[in-house]
């Protein structure tokens, strides 16, 4: 199901998604699934808890699959995460990547107009690499050992993250690594 009726969710409150992801969650048990993949991550992030509460089906959210790929490609080094800013505040991906690995350093960054240059066809535009270059800056440093791709539009822009980062640095897509598990 895409509410694109309602999105993008990454702008709004707590209560708001997770209202949505329940009515979301509960019309589509209705129509017999087996099992819920909760495919945004901002409802994943702040909505997992309530959505599996509201339902009788299994829930999976791309969250812990994201961090668990993440923690197994970036052997020890910095991971970073890229979402929006809902997402980020909830520092759902910082947490499940200390579950997996307590010494892990991540840093974070929102990067809300991904989600409108993905939309708007413009991912390999110079409007993206100039956003690109300024959102992902503080990643350069790092050395990063990973960097999740933590919105489902962001895997749109692969190319211009990774022209902007290098090609050394492995980017996780949260939506493959939930369908690895998921299968």
């Amino acid at each position: 199901l895409g509410d694109t009726a309602r999105v993008p969710y990454g702008t709004k409150s707590l209560g708001t998604v997770e209202r949505y992801a329940i009515e979301n969650a509960k019309f589509l048990e209705s129509r017999g699934i087996k099992l819920l993949v909760v495919a945004c991550n901002t409802a994943s992030a702040l909505a997992l808890p309530a959505i599996r509460a509201a339902v009788k089906v299994d829930v999976i959210g791309v969250i812990e699959p994201g961090a668990a790929a993440a923690v197994a490609v970036a052997e020890g080094q910095t991971i970073g995460v890229i979402a929006t800013e809902a997402t980020v505040q909830s520092s759902a991906y910082s947490r499940a990547i200390a579950k997996l690995d307590d010494s892990a350093q991540v840093i974070e960054q929102a990067c809300p107009l991904f989600v409108s240059l993905a939309e708007e066809g413009w991912a390999d535009s110079p409007v993206a690499e100039t956003v690109a270059a300024e959102y992902l800056s503080e990643f350069k440093p790092a050395k990063l050992g990973a960097l999740v791709l933590g919105c489902t539009h962001y895997p749109i822009l692969n190319s211009v993250i990774q022209r902007t980062l290098g090609s050394e640095v492995p980017l996780i897509d949260s939506g493959e690594a939930t369908a690895s598990e998921v299968q």
